[in-house]
């Protein structure tokens, strides 16, 4: 096992590394930006570093030179920032320092959705309906929607957190959702180019998390990723209510074949649309741990970061051992962010004056924040996640419940508001959830002038 780690992200997925690095006695190195040197949670280090520069977390040869004068054996990515860049993975085990997720290539081959969709394809995945290829003129995704019918969707092929995607309902929408979609992914992600995939009106996200060594892989359940707003999801849980055990069970023999075709190592998201039909599609995989592995981890008990640097220092998975494996109880997650809901969940940064954590049996609270500590204005806007977990889904809602009234953040607004209403609403309740739901029931939901 590594001796010591550096850790190349920030705030809670900094916290969240290193917590468990602690516990397996693995020493860390953190690394801060200046606007992030006073925060608390840089205490859970062994040393810190402090970056400099316009863009710190994404200085590469910055972050590679701190790894080596420190020391460090390996290469913590988190999730965000480098952790999906296959070009900084192969520098690190360039540099002699183990990158903590998959090989470069494996992260290239899925980091273009529409390759991925392709590659995945021919594995045995069935896509969403879609372009084989890219769109490279207004005048192709024309003829593509045309050919395939309205509403489609068009989607970058970089990148992710809903950037350079658009809605198109009809011909007139087109070119401007075109352009808009190339612009914007173009900024975001450094590259504009699109496909399409047909939109599956109401539509359900589902996620299999993934584990592999190279050579074998584990599927550790399904995630309801569904309630999102504009394209950014706000509530997860696990097990999916309602997704067809028949669906599951082909989905997860396919992806567990597809995943150890590509020889992946390490953890992994397999992002998936259940259709009206009962069906699953793949829409993409990313190639880290995604925000809400939390909920994984509740109901299965495996700390999945740990299990990241295990496969990364070279340990194997043992199939029949994990086969037998199940999880047990319903977990549910909420993010909670310094944002202003009736102002279209606005972003609040700014110092909090007083913060009270909920507690109780089945209750977990991932956050880097403390009292006194500030919302940064450069950065996101999460202040913490809040985890539920019980027997079934009605205990889990009931604790959230508590738990959110509980919760005490004095400083700025914050999301929680909108999380109750989100839990009392019946159709939630009853697992009636889509993509559109927040949408589809704003005045419920939503404040007066949170716009959707």
């Amino acid at each position: 096992m590594f001796r010591r780690i550096l850790v190349a992200n920030r705030g809670e997925v900094a916290a969240r590394v290193m917590r468990t690095a602690r516990r397996m006695g693995i020493e860390t190195v953190a690394v801060c930006s200046t606007q992030d040197r006073e925060l608390s949670c840089l205490s859970l280090a062994d040393e810190v570093v402090v970056l400099t520069g316009s863009r710190p977390y994404l200085d590469a040869d910055q972050l590679i030179a701190i790894g080596e004068a420190t020391r460090c054996s390996a290469v913590h990515p988190g999730w965000g920032f480098l952790s999906e860049n296959p070009t900084f993975a192969t520098r690190c085990e360039a540099a002699r320092l183990t990158f903590v997720g998959p090989r470069g290539a494996t992260m290239r081959r899925m980091a273009d959705k529409a390759v991925a969709r392709t590659t995945m394809s021919a594995l045995g995945l069935q896509p969403i309906p879609g372009t084989d290829g890219t769109l490279p003129t207004v005048a192709a995704a024309r003829e593509a929607a045309d050919r395939m019918g309205y509403p489609v969707l068009l989607k970058a092929v970089a990148g992710g957190g809903g950037r350079g995607m658009r809605r198109v309902e009809h011909p007139a929408a087109l070119v401007a959702a075109f352009e808009e979609a190339q612009a914007e992914a173009a900024g975001a992600f450094g590259n504009g180019t699109l496909y399409m995939e047909k939109l599956v009106v109401n539509g359900r996200h589902v996620e299999l998390q993934v584990l592999g060594d190279g050579h074998e892989t584990v599927v550790l359940g399904a995630r309801e990723c569904s309630i999102q707003r504009r394209h950014q999801k706000l509530v997860e849980e696990t097990p999916a209510p309602g997704v067809p055990n028949g669906a599951l069970e082909h989905a997860t023999a396919r992806v567990r074949e597809a995943v150890s075709a590509l020889g992946y190592r390490g953890a992994g998201t397999i992002e998936m649309l259940l259709d009206q039909d009962g069906e699953l599609h793949f829409m993409e995989m990313n190639t880290r741990l995604q925000v809400e592995h939390t909920v994984t981890e509740e109901v299965t008990g495996i700390d999945l970061v740990e299990w990241q640097l295990r496969i990364a220092a070279g340990e194997r998975l043992n199939p029949s051992e994990w086969e037998s494996f199940s999880g047990a109880g319903h977990a549910i997650q909420c993010r909670i962010n310094a944002e202003d809901v009736d102002a279209g969940f606005k972003p609040t940064p700014g110092p909090i004056d007083r913060l009270v954590w909920p507690e109780g049996e089945g209750i977990r609270v991932d956050s880097h924040l403390a009292q006194g500590d500030a919302v940064s204005p450069h950065y996101d806007s999460m202040i913490a996640k809040i985890i539920a977990t019980g027997p079934d889904r009605a205990t889990a809602l009931a604790r959230m419940e508590v738990a959110l009234g509980d919760l005490v953040v004095e400083g700025v607004p914050t999301t929680a508001p909108f999380h109750l209403r989100l839990l009392a609403h019946p159709d939630f309740r009853a697992g009636r959830i889509h993509t559109r739901f927040v949408d589809e029931h704003a005045e419920a939901l939503l404040g007066t002038g949170a716009a959707t």
